[in-house]
């Protein structure tokens, strides 16, 4: 009952603040707004002001606002407040509002976390110790092993990781000074530094060092497991919530990019972790899995790690604005990723989350701080902004594609057809909708056990 509550007030949030969107624009513009309501179906409870119906209805998730005039195959009535009597860019900005609204929240909830809880990976700032060295990669050739701590990076001596990150991109495509301490002892050699899209943003210094051939230390402890996906290698091997990976095939492990990185390197093969469990030590065959996760393919085991340790800060205001301005794109662009996957047919409409599994998401992020909340609650915003930004009928894309090509053609498109592709399009999404949670129950842990 308390993630149901948790959900609902994430979501009634997100909610809102749309509608709120569009209210607003439409408000500004002259329309008759009749009903401004959360949920759908039965009306709970709700009151009238100034014209409009103001409602909380039985079925919380989502929400609509409803304009005089705007229901397709309405025929017009003459009145000047009518959604459809309002030209066809004002109609656009009300359709637009909408996701503005979520981008806008989405921006001041990450900007206020970046004012009072700025989270920064420590290992960032600390001495760049190496954990892994890719196979067959410009470090591996240049003898840095696992242990080893960078004492000079092209022109910067005793460099932190942020400074090897920056001075990666800084000089591509050169062959540039390198020394580490291997065994106490100075080793002075070149490496060379080959061109990557990666940029050194605290979520692209791992992939950007690893196109080196680099994995930080992010901690000097195992990793601990949080919780472990069902029907992936490491729910079949038998790991558990609280387990603490010691090693895999005799090498420490310390972060997760290390483990990945191992696992690539040996192309998948059977590997043998020593499990940490209630102070016993255990050991466990498993074989990685190649899946998708963020649009590329990868091996994995399927879990979820506690997060290394983090140094806490508070920027200014401007600071904190370009930083949640990065953000939110990362969050935007990771969208896109998955969206462009699915059409590639490179991720699988399996990896969809719906109203369970975001439920869950919620009810993880409420567990470990209010600050993950808010975190959780941009993305989720970013990701209802540009979901109804799609040029689907029934969205606000499909509406403001429909304006346009009717701007184009400068009159308005045959009402029947309208009538046609928006009740084709309703069913798609009904089906999408019912597919989505397919996917979500599927993933519970008793239809997990159902499963031969």
């Amino acid at each position: 009952m308390a993630a149901i509550i948790e959900l609902l007030i994430v979501l009634g949030i997100m909610v809102l603040v749309h509608e709120f969107g569009h209210f607003a624009v439409a408000k500004l513009c002259g329309v008759t707004v009749e009903t401004f309501a959360i949920g759908f179906g039965k009306k709970l409870i709700g009151f009238r002001h100034g014209g409009t119906d103001y409602q909380i209805n039985v079925l919380p998730l989502g929400g609509y606002v409803k304009m005089a005039g705007d229901a397709p195959g309405e025929a017009p009535s003459g009145d000047p407040g009518d959604f459809n009597a309002h030209p066809r860019w004002q109609r656009m900005l009300i359709a637009l509002a909408g996701p503005v609204a979520n981008f806008i929240l989405a921006l001041f909830i990450m900007a206020g976390v970046a004012m009072f809880h700025h989270e920064v990976d420590q290992f960032l700032s600390g001495s760049a110790v190496n954990d892994y060295t890719l196979r067959n990669s410009p470090a591996a050739k240049a003898g840095i092993a696992p242990g080893d701590r960078i004492v000079h990076y092209a022109d910067t001596e005793n460099p932190d990781w942020d400074a090897v990150a920056l001075r990666s991109l800084l000089y591509m495509n050169r062959n540039v000074p390198f020394s580490y301490i291997h065994d106490s002892k100075r080793i002075d050699t070149t490496i060379q530094i080959a061109t990557t899209e990666a940029d050194a943003s605290s979520e692209d210094i791992i992939s950007l060092l690893q196109h080196v051939g680099l994995v930080p230390r992010a901690q000097n402890m195992p990793v601990t497991i949080v919780d472990v996906v069902p029907n992936m290698p490491a729910a079949r091997a038998g790991l558990k919530p609280g387990d603490q990976i010691v090693s895999i095939d005799g090498i420490e492990v310390h972060s997760v990019p290390m483990l990945l990185a191992y696992m690539q390197d040996q192309a998948g093969k059977p590997a043998t972790l020593v499990i940490l469990r209630s102070g016993t030590y255990i050991t466990l065959p498993v074989t990685p899995e190649e899946s998708p996760s963020d649009g590329t393919k990868g091996y994995r085991l399927g879990f979820r790690p506690v997060p290394p340790p983090v140094r806490l800060s508070r920027l200014p205001l401007g600071a904190a604005l370009a930083d949640s301005v990065n953000e939110n794109m990362k969050s935007a662009l990771l969208i896109r990723d998955v969206l462009k996957g699915m059409l590639a047919r490179r991720v699988s409409p399996k990896s969809l989350q719906g109203p369970i599994g975001i439920g869950q998401q919620v009810a993880i992020a409420w567990s470990i701080s209010p600050w993950a909340v808010l975190q959780l609650m941009a993305m989720i915003s970013i990701n209802l902004g540009i979901f109804n930004l799609l040029p689907i009928p029934i969205l606000d894309g499909g509406m403001i594609l429909f304006l346009l090509i009717e701007s184009l053609m400068r009159r308005d498109i045959n009402q029947q057809l309208k009538e046609r592709v928006y009740q084709v399009a309703f069913v798609c999404l009904l089906v999408f909708a019912v597919m989505v949670i397919f996917n979500d129950v599927s993933k519970l842990p008793f239809m997990t056990k159902l499963k031969p």
